[in-house]
């Protein structure tokens, strides 16, 4: 192995390093999250947290097996987009860390990132990417040096439309992973029908809506419906409206691999639906471990290497912040 790079994630609740070598090979990351005590992410409090297990990550990343300071060619960190605050605790120590070990600077979009640690770790080659989390759904597809934006949620992410529903039930963040097991223990599978409790459809042309999802789902739950009913019916239609945009995104490309990323993609119900769906059209379905869906320091590492390959650094002065950096603002110039 030769020199890695260094990666730093700290979009919003996750703190994260990661490495990623030189010629490829993919790290685990060290991280920490954010966790409320109530209500959703406030950004200072976030922001508060990654300052204070900064030192501690660096610790862990340090006494790791196989890992040297020497061997850091470069710092890759995520530049946007997030919640400011945040952001900029992972700008900070990113330039500490490269003014301090004479290696260049490298700033990542965050979004562009999870396409290609996806990639990496997969070997899809040119995918439909649809890209679920808490702050972003998009489906995305590369097309003439960029990797363009086909439809986008119109209001809120499917991330946070879920962890909503959840905290509204008193379901401590993250509300996906406990939505996905109130939506298994559905008491009967021959009521496993959408018309038993349905919601608003969300799919507008190639573009998505889930605020209309989330408001009519808490209102059925006042009318007698169970949970249990209404996380299964929440993930069916809010998954349904992914994939088909997904499947209209394949058509309208020509392209025949779907990768799926962000924290919502580690959802076993949501790559069951997107595999079938591709089955059926003759398409791949490809998903990172899900180490690697959520927020992590390695695929900012793994952007970064692309970048580097490139020949592209970021100087100090162009180093600021941009929470609202668009996944199609990044000109991509490696295979």
């Amino acid at each position: 192995m030769g020199g890695i790079i260094l990666g730093i994630e700290s979009t919003a609740h996750t703190f994260s390093f990661g490495r990623v070598s030189t010629d490829g090979e993919l790290f685990p990351s060290f991280s920490s999250l954010f966790r409320p005590e109530e209500g959703g992410i406030h950004p200072r409090e976030a922001a508060d947290h990654h300052s204070e297990t900064t030192s501690q990550l660096l610790d862990r990343l340090s006494s790791s097996e196989n890992f040297t300071w020497d061997s850091i060619v470069a710092i890759a960190f995520s530049q946007g987009p997030g919640l400011g605050p945040c952001l900029r605790v992972g700008a900070s120590v990113a330039r500490t860390l490269a003014t301090r070990l004479s290696v260049p600077l490298l700033g990542v979009n965050h979004c562009v990132a999870h396409i290609e640690v996806g990639r990496n770790q997969t070997g899809c080659i040119d995918p439909v990417l649809l890209y679920v989390s808490g702050g972003n759904t998009q489906v995305i597809a590369r097309s003439d040096g960029r990797y363009r934006v086909l439809g986008e949620t119109l209001d809120i992410g499917i991330g946070n439309m879920l962890d909503k529903f959840a905290r509204s039930q008193g379901i401590p963040f993250p509300g996906g992973p406990e939505i996905e097991r109130l939506a298994l223990a559905h008491p009967s599978m021959g009521i496993k029908c959408l018309d038993s409790v349905s919601l608003p459809y969300g799919v507008h042309g190639m573009d998505m809506a889930f605020s209309g999802m989330l408001t009519s789902a808490t209102q059925k739950l006042s009318e007698g419906h169970s949970l249990e009913q209404l996380c299964w019916s929440l993930q069916e239609h809010s998954f349904a409206t992914c994939v088909e945009v997904a499947e209209r995104a394949l058509a309208h490309t020509g392209k025949s691999e779907l990768l799926l990323g962000g924290g919502v993609a580690c959802n076993e119900r949501l790559r069951e639906m997107s595999n079938l769906m591709c089955e059926e059209r003759g398409a791949k379905c490809h998903w990172p471990d899900k180490s690697y869906c959520v927020d992590n320091g390695t695929m900012i590492a793994e952007l970064g290497r692309r970048m580097l390959e490139c020949g592209i650094e970021t100087e100090i002065m162009d180093s600021a912040i941009d929470p609202t950096l668009r996944t199609d603002n990044t000109e991509v110039l490696w295979d």
